[in-house]
């Protein structure tokens, strides 16, 4: 049985399963799905258009499917899909899409920690981790095991690969390949981000064609089109690095290197 709070306020339109519980002052509005197991702390509001898969953990004082900052929004219904075991922590705030991509995506068993912010239409892959005052703008792209530290803007439309990981404090204005350590003043890639490859358990081999990839990508003084061409021609195109070339080739905003 459901346990709601009795100072709690719930639509009689959301969808709520059995077992949800919803804490202290909290409100949940129409439009509403709630899968089995969720918490939903004190304080927080899930607002219209929000879909939370099985055992989601809201907050207090967490914000989820409010409309988004945008000036061209005009009222559209939209969603947020936040998959299973994914938890939102204090007071951070998720931003339901726009006519453009109709949903803001949060995939499964991701951390979204205190103060950070998904904006409009942004879509997260599985696994990744979102530090303290983390701010994504709109149209953001993430893939799965991304781990972003705490501080960091994110300029609209960029894309963060798979597997990447980015240190805290600094500014992401460009795309971060797949697998990359990043950090510096202006962003720079680091190398690979090897201690979190080895720790998912990839293979020797892959890490090594992997470093070899990203050698000819960032510290040969080539430009990105003389590196893809380089490691077409020199090596072999393991499932791993084709993941880098699709990235590359799919790249809006340009490379960052």
């Amino acid at each position: 049985m459901s346990e709601i709070h009795p100072s709690a306020v719930v639509s009689a339109k959301a969808e709520l399963a059995d077992d949800v519980t919803v804490g202290p002052h909290s409100i949940v509005e129409e439009n509403v799905v709630a899968g089995p197991g969720c918490l939903i702390a004190s304080n927080a509001l899930i607002a219209s258009g929000a879909r939370l898969g099985r055992n989601v953990e809201v907050h207090h004082g967490a914000v989820v499917s409010t409309i988004p900052q945008d000036l061209k929004f005009g009222g559209e219904d939209s969603l947020v899909e936040i998959g299973d075991n994914t938890v939102v922590r204090e007071y951070a705030t998720i931003n339901r899409g726009t006519v453009d991509r109709g949903k803001t995506v949060i995939g499964s068993d991701c951390l979204l920690m205190a103060y950070s912010h998904v904006a409009h239409d942004c879509l997260i892959g599985d696994h990744c981790i979102l530090a303290n005052s983390v701010n994504l703008a709109g149209h953001i792209e993430i893939g799965d095991w991304a781990i972003l530290g705490g501080v960091l803007p994110v300029h609209q439309f960029v894309k963060i690969g798979a597997h990447s990981m980015v240190g805290g404090g600094f500014r992401v204005p460009l795309d971060i390949c797949p697998y990359a350590l990043a950090g510096g003043y202006p962003l720079r890639i680091a190398g690979l981000n090897a201690v979190g490859l080895k720790r998912r358990g990839f293979e020797r081999d892959t890490l090594k064609a992997l470093q070899k990839a990203f050698k000819l990508l960032f510290f040969s003084g080539l430009n990105t089109t003389q590196a893809v061409d380089r490691i077409k021609d020199e090596m072999e195109i393991i499932p791993e690095v084709k993941v880098i070339l699709d990235f590359i080739e799919a790249s809006d905003r340009g490379l960052q290197k």
